[in-house]
């Protein structure tokens, strides 16, 4: 099913080109009858499955960082400028929380806004197709689940696209002609849109697929859930019904935790059930030996499930995985023999989220092994309150910080040094003075290497893959991700306890020795939960973003490592600005900025 699913994707990026985009007069002129236009391209379903079948890949593409090195654009999906992470200093071009420079014509707001129209775009195409009365369809039924796929894509794009840039025109149609005439919704408009597509379609959404990666009705709930939270946050800050909104999206919430089709796993699954994270401390292939070998940096697995969600072919539902709602699909098989994808049937999250241990471990840990977390390049570095913070006093004893997910014990791996097969302190890591003053060349580039981005084992290395890559699905969707939603709805309503009890289903799992009370609920406590629960998962500007208020702009002064948001970051902003490029393209119509742009 996988295969077949990645296959069809790769069929249909081909095709693309002939439909909207062919200028070579030599082959239009040749054999003029075979032209294809928007009017008879469609003419069975099957061409149908395969424009869906692109909008599975654009979403892939726009959330899961593959080897291009946009790394403006990617701003967006490592959290770049958030309270999470920042840049190091060899990243120091691509920084996204220095206001001096960041502005309507930075690259990445317009690469977002694109991309999330593209995704519109083809949904669109998938709809319009759907209309034309010669397609035949297997059954009634088929035709109306991939009506509802369609749509669902379009609402999630809207989705995103109000919480990141406000209201945006709704187009709902395809265009055969340039407009230069499009009008702004507002942002609750745009949700709400959202919502009622959503609502339209849930029932046609199947409860489960066969199919991995493929779209389900708690999906749609999900979203759903978020969408209401998100209206009802407009909702209060203009005086509407705020708490009817909040109800709904707990609703949501309740039919996907409590349907009795998915679960949070709680015990030991998948494809490393029985095994315990294993390291050489090794920095070259040579050096791999018994005598090297390490299991955790010395700290054993003991049951911790939150690990086997990060496993090569755990990520699924249909292999097991029951808290897997929506799941990217990635297939090494398949990404050998449609030869790479051109770099995107692939997770390349050791580089753009590893640490650089090769270049400013001092001469005490180089190499790019497992042991150092792969072959890092570190386009990003997690902030110090992602690294640390949320893991002080009574929040450290946590699964989510442990050695097998959270590893901060790094081993020296050169011989006849001080360190060698020891744990290296972090303040002979960071470089630290004798004021305890970190450097930052180091500090920013050397960091804990978490089991999501820098794994233990790498699959083709035999092959001659490097260590920059990993092969595994990716999370779109976990339901732990929908109780915390429901547990901000809830907190949202005033009801601080069913939060609480929310958020301790996951601290439960995760075996926190602190669990957390009424008392405790604020928006900061669901937003830390976030950060240790959804770390390298969650796009953490929409997080932000759809807060309101001032929440986006103070965390991030608060929490960025430089200084650059501190100093620069002067207005205040819950929305990134629209695209200069949109708004001067649409010289019909005039498109207002977003305040503080």
């Amino acid at each position: 099913m996988k295969n077949s699913i990645l296959k069809k994707c790769i069929l249909w990026l081909f095709a693309i080109p002939v439909l909207f985009g062919c200028d070579d007069d030599q082959f239009l002129t040749e054999n003029p009858e075979t032209f294809y236009t928007i009017e008879n391209v469609f003419t069975t379903s099957e061409q149908i499955n395969q424009v869906l079948t692109s909008c599975y890949t654009q979403v892939r593409s726009i959330f899961c960082p593959y080897e291009d090195w946009d790394l403006a654009y990617y701003s967006y999906r490592m959290g770049n400028g958030t309270d999470m992470f920042d840049v190091p200093t060899i990243r120091f071009g691509t920084r996204f929380n220095d206001y001096s420079v960041l502005n309507a014509q930075s690259h990445a707001f317009y690469s977002v806004y694109s991309n999330f129209y593209y995704l519109i775009n083809l949904a669109n195409t998938a709809l319009y197709a759907t209309e034309k009365e010669d397609i035949t369809w297997d059954s009634e039924a088929d035709k109306t689940e991939k009506i509802a796929e369609a749509r669902f894509f379009r609402a999630f794009a809207y989705r995103n696209l109000g919480e990141l840039f406000g209201g945006v025109p709704i187009v709902t149609s395809i265009t055969t002609t340039p407009r230069y005439d499009y009008t702004r919704s507002t942002r609750l408009e745009t949700y709400q849109y959202a919502i009622d597509e959503l609502e339209a379609i849930l029932n046609d959404l199947p409860e489960t697929s066969p199919q991995a990666g493929r779209l389900v009705r708690a999906a749609a709930q999900h979203n759903l859930c978020q969408l209401y939270i998100d209206k009802g946050v407009v909702l209060a800050e203009s005086g509407g019904d705020a708490a009817g909104a909040y109800a709904k999206a707990v609703q949501y919430g309740n039919e996907v935790i409590d349907g009795g089709i998915y679960h949070l796993m709680t015990e030991r699954f998948g494809t490393r059930k029985n095994d315990d994270p294993t390291f050489y401390f090794a920095n070259i292939e040579a050096d791999k030996a018994p005598e090297t070998l390490y299991a955790a940096a010395g700290h054993p697995i003991e049951g911790n499930v939150y690990w086997d969600l990060f496993q090569e072919g755990n990520q699924d539902y249909q292999s097991g995985n029951k808290e897997a709602i929506w799941v990217v699909q990635i297939d090494y098989e398949v990404y050998k023999q449609e030869g790479g994808f051109g770099g995107r049937g692939l997770l390349y999250y050791p580089a753009y989220y590893g640490p650089v241990f090769r270049d400013q471990a001092g001469g005490l840990a180089i190499g790019i092994m497992e042991d150092v977390g792969g072959f890092g390049c570190c386009a990003v570095t997690p902030t110090l309150y992602t690294r640390d913070m949320i893991y002080q006093d009574q929040w450290g004893n946590d699964m989510r910080n442990s050695e097998a997910v959270f590893r901060r014990t790094i081993l020296g791996n050169i011989k006849d040094t001080e360190y060698y097969g020891a744990p290296i302190p972090w303040e002979v890591l960071y470089k630290e003075d004798a004021n305890g003053n970190k450097n930052d060349a180091a500090t920013t580039q050397l960091y804990p290497i978490s089991c999501k981005v820098g794994p233990d084992q790498y699959t083709g290395v035999a092959d001659g893959q490097n260590r920059m890559r990993i092969f595994r699905d990716d999370y779109l969707i976990r339901l732990s991700e929908t109780i915390l939603l429901r547990a901000e709805a809830k907190m949202r309503s005033g009801d601080n306890a069913g939060a609480a009890s929310d958020i301790n289903i996951l601290r439960s799992r995760a075996k926190c020795e602190y669990l957390v009370t009424a008392a405790d609920v604020n928006l900061d406590l669901i937003l830390d939960e976030r950060a240790r629960e959804l770390v390298y998962e969650e796009s953490r500007w929409n997080t932000l973003l759809r807060m309101g208020g001032t929440v986006a702009v103070d965390r991030i002064k608060e929490y960025a490592y430089w200084d650059y948001p501190r100093t620069t970051l002067t207005k205040t902003f819950n929305l990134w600005p629209i695209p200069q490029t949109v708004i001067d393209t649409n010289k019909d119509v005039k498109l207002e900025q977003n305040p503080g742009w």
